[in-house]
């Protein structure tokens, strides 16, 4: 794939807790000029966003981030909320802990409360999958499938770890037929991004390929 079709999959992020507007606004032209997919940003900046690119570009925003332990309704609000300021994209973490104790009809009844929630928008799941055993991940890759969810997504960026290919491959191999699969995490060069392509992803989370591209840096 060539660097512009690359970025057209690639949700370019900024959700530092430390964000200034003025970021935001950097962010969303960068994102524009480059045909990215979305800019993924946080909740509070939605609304302004939504006004400043006079849809040319999709927003996209978090829920339950970055660790996931909010209450489903407290998710279901979050994400009605960033919907009425005109996102149409949901970037939501599961509840880890509900994982770990093997509550996965919990995890999936989670999901389709967000899943009601989004409508019509775009729900991308994220499941942390750096904390997670091979079998938690394929578990999982069942629960968002049967959840109505259209992406299941690595990773926040926030954890020790993020992507991975074997990661990529894993959930390629046991995700439903028309969930894309969102590496996220990690992602810094266009080869690495490449690759991740070509073992499954249909969508990335990443700044720095954008940055790579204004600086002329393609590999």
């Amino acid at each position: 794939m060539d660097i512009k079709g690359i970025l057209a999959i690639t949700d370019h992020t900024l959700l530092r807790p430390t964000s200034s507007w003025e970021e935001i606004k950097e962010l969303l032209d960068d994102a524009t000029n480059f045909g990215c997919s979305s800019a993924c940003i946080p909740a509070s900046y939605v609304e302004e966003a939504v006004y400043y690119v006079d849809r040319a570009l999709p927003i996209c925003t978090v829920v339950g981030f970055p660790y996931g332990y909010d209450t489903a309704e407290t998710k279901v609000f979050a994400a009605e909320n960033a919907l009425e300021n005109g996102a149409s994209e949901i970037d939501m973490v599961i509840n880890l802990g509900w994982v770990k104790d093997g509550l996965f009809d919990c995890v999936e009844e989670e999901i389709s409360m967000v899943r009601e929630a989004v409508s019509d928008g775009v729900l991308k799941v994220i499941i942390e999958s750096s904390e997670l055993t091979e079998e938690e991940i394929i578990r999982l890759c069942q629960v968002v499938t049967d959840s109505g969810a259209d992406y299941i997504k690595t990773s926040t960026g926030f954890a020790y770890g993020g992507a991975s290919f074997d990661v990529i491959a894993l959930m390629k191999k046991h995700v439903g037929e028309g969930v894309g699969i969102k590496a996220s995490g990690g992602i810094s060069s266009f080869a690495d991004a490449e690759k991740y392509i070509e073992l499954g992803a249909t969508r990335l989370g990443t700044s720095r390929l954008v940055k790579r591209a204004i600086a002329g840096d393609f590999s």
